[in-house]
């Protein structure tokens, strides 16, 4: 779906919702809008399509796996983590405005982001170590340490 209609599709909602509002949080009542557009967006795109594919899975660059980005390690994680995590950290809502846009409890909005951030520290840590030449890497584990 293109991002400027699902934009354009919530505030024309917006306005016709807009007598209802009450209170001065605007913003997580938009975002809510939109989340709602851009679902039922995708689930007729799926209905019509069926999932989208991909082949490789990441891209790769002269033969060697690309690292993920941080975006692409969110994309990879569980559909109601990576939507706390992106609105707390890329989009910088509180855990309160984050639990009017989603529709659950402050409690499980706090608990998903811990679970998103120790989800994303473990990717983190396991493409970099992907990464890391064998050269670079100790030889022998914590066994053949000396003291």
């Amino acid at each position: 779906m293109d991002a400027e209609q699902a934009v354009q599709d919530c505030y024309l909602r917006a306005l016709r919702q807009f007598d209802g509002v009450r209170g001065p949080a605007v913003r997580p009542w938009l975002l809510a809008i939109l989340k709602t557009v851009c679902q039922e967006k995708l689930g007729d795109m799926l209905g019509r399509r069926g999932p989208p594919t991909d082949e490789a899975g990441t891209k790769e660059k002269s033969g060697r796996r690309a690292l993920p980005t941080i975006r692409q390690l969110v994309d990879d994680l569980p559909a109601p983590l990576g939507e706390v995590i992106a609105l707390r950290e890329m989009i910088d809502l509180s855990y309160k405005e984050i639990a009017e846009v989603t529709g659950v409890p402050v409690t499980t909005v706090m608990s998903r982001i811990a679970e998103a951030r120790g989800l994303l520290l473990a990717a983190r840590r396991t493409t970099q170590a992907s990464a890391e030449p064998a050269a670079a890497r100790p030889a022998g584990g914590p066994s053949e340490l000396t003291v």
